[in-house]
């Protein structure tokens, strides 16, 4: 193949996002892009009860609108219409409505593999090469872009190198990124639980004296937890029988979704923020999770990611220069430098905040619950922040 302009390393959610978002903008100026990705996509997407999802702010849908994929996305997509937030034992509730912002939805929750089917189906052959599966074995910096050795020993040569290969990045550590961690000490459990009424469209984030806990609406009755628990009670739980986990589960939860009638395979996941000291060097990005790693119980991190998304492919397609040129790349940080502060900075406070057991905080954290409730701007402000719009226009 000849050199491509533009390797993706990643597949993933945010590495096809991008492919996708160049894609058209690329063909008009002749560029050809890279997408280097270790699993084999899926040509047959198939609903399971244990499926991964998503929560996608409602900026992320006017983004995957632009991109012309929402329709595809809203065939398996649960609408969010409200977000119930509250603290286990303590009077402080706020109700976060869709309508209220006068949209259709707060956010949507959707199945990764059917995000990642669209998305690949998606993507034009004739601009997008694939090297699938395959991996990038050693990434190393020339004059003019980066060289690529692949596990199958070929070698390629692109004007700019795009890291979005997760949290554990080899290639990031092998190019000297440092990444600063703050370590939470708590575990994420992630399962999807049945219960025997509807949610309605509603999300829940409920803080109990261990940790923050998550529920989202999936298609038909089933919810997606995420529970954050100290790393041992964690463990406890994750190995629990069915009916001990559930009844721990409704203790937590009580009984605004009735009773909890099933749980699939639980997966542990240590907490962990994660943040890359470089984002951008001459012709090479640093991506998605290998960029920065959030608390999921904000619900925040995927959301984000695609932002910068959006914002790196628009500064690429409005620049006259090579993909590679670092002025480029350095606007587009510049752009998104205040965004990623605030959204990494929100996360991290939520989880702070609603983590801590001491009276004081407890006390505080409810009285700012019924805050919202009684200032509607500063409501409307968190609502915005939650569904990713808090930043734009």
């Amino acid at each position: 193949m000849q050199r491509p302009d533009i390797a993706i390393i990643g597949g993933g959610l945010v590495g096809a996002s991008l492919a996708l978002a160049l894609q058209a903008g690329a063909k008009a100026r002749g560029w050809r892009i890279l997408l280097v990705e270790p699993f084999a996509p899926g040509d047959n997407y198939q609903p399971s009860y244990d499926a991964r999802s998503s929560a996608l702010s409602y900026g992320s849908r006017l983004i995957y609108q632009r991109l012309g994929v929402w329709d595809a996305l809203a065939d398996h997509a649960e609408a969010i219409r409200e977000i119930q937030v509250s603290d286990q034992g303590r009077f402080g509730v706020t109700q976060l409505l869709a309508q209220n912002e006068n949209l259709p939805a707060l956010g949507y929750v959707v199945e990764n593999a059917w995000i990642g089917q669209v998305l690949w189906q998606a993507l034009d052959r004739e601009v997008v090469d694939w090297r699938c599966p395959a991996e990038v074995r050693s990434l190393t910096a020339m004059a003019d872009g980066y060289r690529l050795e692949l596990d199958d020993g070929a070698t390629l040569e692109c004007g700019l190198a795009v890291l979005a290969d997760g949290g554990r990045s080899a290639l990031r550590e092998s190019l000297g990124i440092e990444v600063r961690r703050t370590l939470y000490e708590q575990t994420a459990l992630i399962a999807n639980v049945s219960t025997n009424l509807g949610h309605g469209g509603r999300a829940f984030e409920r803080f109990t004296p261990h940790g923050p806990l998550a529920l989202l609406p999936l298609l038909g009755k089933r919810s997606a937890l995420v529970w954050t628990q100290p790393d041992s009670e964690a463990l406890r739980l994750q190995r629990a029988p069915d009916a001990v986990f559930l009844d721990e589960l409704q203790q937590a939860v009580g009984y605004r979704l009735g009773s909890f009638t099933q749980v699939g395979t639980r997966h542990a996941y240590p907490l962990t923020l994660l943040e890359a000291s470089e984002q951008v060097r001459p012709h090479l990005v640093v991506l998605g999770n290998a960029a920065h790693s959030l608390h999921p119980i904000a619900g925040q991190g995927f959301n984000l990611s695609l932002r910068d998304v959006d914002s790196l492919a628009e500064c690429l397609l409005e620049s006259a220069a090579a993909p590679g040129d670092f002025a480029t790349l350095q606007e587009y940080l510049q752009r998104q430098r205040l965004d990623q502060q605030l959204t990494i900075g929100f996360s991290d406070r939520i989880t702070r905040l609603f983590s801590n057991s001491r009276p004081w905080l407890s006390a505080g954290r409810n009285l700012g619950l019924v805050g919202l409730e009684l200032c509607p701007p500063a409501k409307s402000a968190f609502a915005r922040q939650a569904m990713g719009l808090g930043t734009r226009p």
